[in-house]
């Protein structure tokens, strides 16, 4: 019987740990941002086309490789980072397994240039699918560029898996944010189809967070800086009051390198205990320093995954030093119900000494003149809106007092007639010789009616709330209990869909427009839903790299509930927008009836109760919610007279 085990070949192989390393041009795009870091560069430029679907290219100014190493840095396990394994333990690199590059290799047209500062004449490779095409001399500058082309050609299953231009450039961004923001000494230049996204000169932390999310940024951080021995904290975490819908702002990175973990996210979230509102995650940017022999970063191939010796201790100091944060610069509350905050001290001021305050004193002030009367009245004409009424005293108009800085008048008053005027003419001796007056007096209050009174039926509630989540209501066979929530979404989803599909929908101008800053992937993003936008009633009048300026709002939107409008649909739409415009509009009008809905908790009055009910048996389908949950229920008389006979 013949052998039927066999030695895969090299392109196979590749292909293979390629599905691993490479799962879409986000993996690509890290890879060689990380391989330029670690070639010790300092100006990094990222270059994509279509997402980067048809161009990855990356060009550093780093050490560069000789000819041997450019040729063999293609093939796999082959690495300058480690010589040993238990080089695992002691990484000051990005990269370690040496397989990055030979499976990019494997599915796309890749084409380096590189050249050492030493050498007068630098490497040009061409590679096709793991094929050296061609391997030539050529003049570069000093590093290395990496042009990656036509990814997944070979594999064209794996090319139709990919996503929308928007979604994959997103997580493009999310890559080179990472990098960026880990490296913030490190001068980054970002360029997507020939427009400039990001420009970034090395800076300190704050500099660079505030570069890569918005201008605003800078006023919603909080430093955090904790130094103990087995880590080191810092960075900075962001205002309760500025907490998102989104996790899309939330960052670790342990020892320059970002990170995925649910146990450090755990402690920050008890940090912020009784601070955020529900259903909102605070942002941070938290870099941590610990031993390299302390975590495993060998574990998953996107490297984003650590484990920690001591997972307990990191927790305890995490979740300390933000706390400590916070209370340190007045954002979190002090339990103290005796204190006046208005007699604390400013962070700011707590160690700046007291200066002794300087005392001007008026030398020629001497109480005891002649015009004290008068000064003491001018003050108290002056006082009482510039006269003084039921005194027999007045004094003249424009008097000053000397002696006093102080100068007022008091206003000259006719005397009035005294109250025996008001009788003057009666016979008071002679009561009967007054002649009154007739005087009519209204017994009853006349009212006009359209109706007759037996005509007029006493209005009784017809509605009842519930621990402000159910409103009840009778109805001839029982009663229904309706979910007030998912009442108002069905409600509003159905407006919303109608305007947009329909109707032409109402704005209502604002007064002052508002200025609504985001990060550079969510103005992408809210640029292509503007024409959905607009027809849900949001005027825009311009638009810039980093904000958005709103002159006008729909008319069921108030000013304050536009932030949260817009973060809830971005949130909803980060894995992409439908493509077919019904889809678009469908996934935009069930985000806003999302938000917008009345939340469980909230009071209802009456006549509200009766508009929701009778707003949802008005919809098209009433029974259940936008999002398949239903609105309603029904209990009929019978049914609570079987449990009454149990």
């Amino acid at each position: 019987m013949s052998s039927i085990i066999q030695l895969l070949p090299d392109h196979v192989a590749n292909q293979i740990a390629a599905g691993e390393v490479v799962q879409r041009p986000a993996s690509v795009v890290k890879e060689l941002l990380e391989n330029a870091v670690d070639a010790k560069a300092t100006d990094i430029k990222l270059i994509i086309k279509d997402a980067g679907k048809s161009l990855v290219q990356v060009i550093d100014n780093g050490v560069g490789m000789t000819v041997t190493d450019a040729r063999l840095c293609f093939a796999r396990h082959a690495t300058s980072k480690i010589r040993q394994a238990e080089d695992l333990f002691s990484l000051g690199t990005k990269g370690f397994r040496g397989e990055a590059l030979a499976s990019i290799a494997a599915i796309a047209h890749m084409e380096m240039k590189t050249k050492q500062d030493q050498d007068e004449l630098g490497t040009h490779i061409i590679i096709e699918g793991s094929k050296f095409i061609s391997q030539e001399v050529a003049v570069l500058p000093k590093g290395t560029s990496f042009a990656v082309k036509n990814l997944f050609f070979n594999i064209p299953a794996r090319r139709n898996f990919l996503k929308s231009d928007t979604v994959e450039f997103r997580h493009v961004m999310d890559e080179f944010q990472r990098v960026a923001l880990a490296h913030p000494n490190i001068h980054f230049s970002f360029y997507h189809n020939g427009s400039e996204m990001y420009n970034l000169p090395a800076a300190g932390y704050r500099q660079r967070i505030v570069g890569i999310m918005s201008g605003k940024t800078n006023e919603k951080l909080v430093p955090v800086n904790e130094d103990t021995e087995i880590i080191n904290v810092q960075g900075f975490v962001c205002k309760p009051e500025f907490a998102k819908k989104n996790r899309g702002e939330q960052f670790f990175f342990v020892n320059d390198r970002f990170i995925k973990s649910s146990f450090l996210h755990h402690a920050v979230m008890s940090a912020y205990d009784g601070l955020l509102k529900d259903g909102s995650q605070p942002s941070y940017f938290l870099y941590l320093q610990v031993p390299p022999n302390t975590i495993d970063i060998n574990i998953h191939p996107t490297k984003t995954e650590i484990k920690f010796d001591d997972e307990q201790a990191l927790y305890a100091i995490l979740r300390a030093s933000i706390k400590h944060s916070l209370g340190q610069f007045n954002v979190a509350p002090v339990l103290d119900f005796d204190r006046d905050a208005n007699l604390d001290t400013p962070y700011h001021y707590k160690d700046v000494e007291a200066e002794i305050p300087t005392i001007q004193v008026d030398g020629t002030f001497n109480p005891f003149t002649d015009d004290k009367t008068n000064q003491h009245y001018s003050k108290a004409a002056s006082g009482s809106s510039g006269y003084s009424s039921g005194s027999s005293f007045s004094s003249s108009s424009g008097s000053s007092s000397s002696g006093s800085s102080y100068s007022g008048y008091s206003k000259r008053v006719e005397p009035t007639a005294s109250w025996e005027s008001l009788y003057v003419g009666l016979d008071v001796e002679n009561p009967e010789s007054i002649e009154s007056s007739p005087f009519t007096f209204e017994n009853e209050e006349v009212t006009s009616s359209l109706f007759d009174d037996e005509d007029v039926e006493q209005a009784t509630q017809k509605t009842y709330q519930i621990h402000k989540k159910y409103i009840v209501s009778p109805i001839k066979s029982g009663m229904i209990i309706v979910d007030q929530q998912r009442a108002h979404q069905r409600i509003l989803y159905e407006q919303f869909l109608l305007n947009m599909t329909v109707n032409q929908a109402s704005s209502q101008q604002l007064l002052f427009p508002l200025d609504l800053f985001y990060s550079a992937s969510e103005m992408k993003l809210i640029e292509e839903l503007k024409p959905s936008l607009e027809t849900t009633g949001f005027v825009f009048d311009e638009s810039k790299t980093d904000h958005v300026v709103i002159s006008g709002i729909p008319v069921n939107i108030t000013e304050s509930e536009v932030s949260q409008v817009i973060e809830q649909l971005l949130s909803d739409l980060q894995d992409g927008i439908p493509a077919n415009s019904y889809s678009q509009n469908d996934t935009i009008a069930k985000s806003m009836a999302k938000s917008l809905a009345v939340k469980t908790g909230s009071y209802l009055t009456e006549k509200e109760q009766d508009n929701l009910v009778n707003g949802l048996f008005a919809c098209k389908d009433p029974n259940i919610s936008p999002f398949q949950k239903p609105t309603f229920i029904t209990m009929r008389v019978e049914d609570i007279d079987k449990k009454f006979a149990l």
